[in-house]
């Protein structure tokens, strides 16, 4: 079940749910104007949220997209509001303008290896009875960074990158020193074995540590980072990217100095993190 939180007195965000793949969906308010971060993955996801932002007498005026992926994309029509993208999120929509979102046409995509059977199961699932998914071209395109004053609350917009997706974009609320990192932290889940890259991290990373953050929220993650764990993480993605960039660091080496670095035994998730790392390193070398 998809909850709404209250972050702060201008902050409200949607739960994700992750059976259908549905993201967080989130509204920053000002005095003078809200903003929506994401369009979630179908008009039902969306409208879900509009309608409890009407119960708090929020009304959106704008739309700010995270990156292109269809569960960040789908209910832009529903949201009839002004839509913000970077300039690779517009292009790539325009793409997703021509495609066809039959269930023989995700198969297809998923046999020739440009769609996953993660996302078109969880496509089919969201979308049981009808498939009118209605893409608009993005109102406003940019290509580095926006910023947005909606009425002593203001907004960052800027384009950080990173292995998840290219055109990934975050959203940092000044007053609240709050981050919605959408899923620009995440590895790059549309190849197999999924992968981090050396040098998509380590850019990643210096954009993000820019931001004296309190609070940072990723887009399909319940919990929230503070300051201390957002900063934590970065220092674990760099640590890690720094290591796996000299060829003769194998697994168990990374692993023993991540394990130094940090006095204490790995969790799955860093443990998971090096073999990402690998991942990418042993893709980029076949690759030559």
């Amino acid at each position: 079940m998809q909850i709404m939180q209250h972050l702060s007195s201008h902050i409200h965000y949607l739960t994700p749910y992750q059976e259908t793949d549905r993201p967080i969906l989130a509204a920053v308010t000002g005095t003078k104007s809200t903003l929506l971060i994401d369009a979630g993955n179908s008009s039902a996801h969306i409208q879900y949220f509009i309608d409890q932002l009407v119960k708090l007498d929020i009304s959106p005026r704008c739309l700010v997209l995270t990156h292109w992926h269809w569960d960040h994309v789908f209910g832009m029509n529903q949201a009839n509001t002004t839509i913000i993208a970077q300039t690779m999120t517009t292009e790539a929509i325009k793409q997703m303008q021509q495609w066809s979102w039959s269930d023989e046409a995700l198969d297809q995509r998923v046999e020739d290896g440009s769609e996953i059977a993660f996302c078109a199961d969880a496509i089919k699932k969201e979308h049981v009875e009808t498939r009118d998914i209605l893409l608009p071209t993005p109102d406003i395109t940019f290509e580095r960074k926006l910023e947005i004053d909606l009425g002593r609350v203001h907004c960052i917009i800027e384009h950080v990158g990173g292995d998840h997706s290219a055109d990934s974009t975050i959203v940092y609320v000044k007053e609240d020193k709050m981050l919605f990192l959408g899923d620009c932290i995440y590895p790059n889940i549309h190849v197999t074995p999924n992968e981090y890259t050396a040098e998509g991290a380590l850019q990643l990373v210096q954009a993000l540590r820019q931001y004296d953050v309190d609070t940072a929220l990723r887009s399909h993650h319940t919990e929230t980072w503070d300051g201390e764990q957002f900063r934590h993480q970065l220092d674990i993605l760099e640590t890690v990217a720094l290591l796996v960039r000299d060829e003769d660091n194998d697994e168990v080496f990374i692993r023993q100095q991540l394990q130094s670095k940090l006095e204490r035994e790995l969790n799955e998730e860093e443990l998971e993190i090096i073999e990402q790392f690998i991942n990418g390193r042993n893709r980029q070398q076949h690759n030559g």
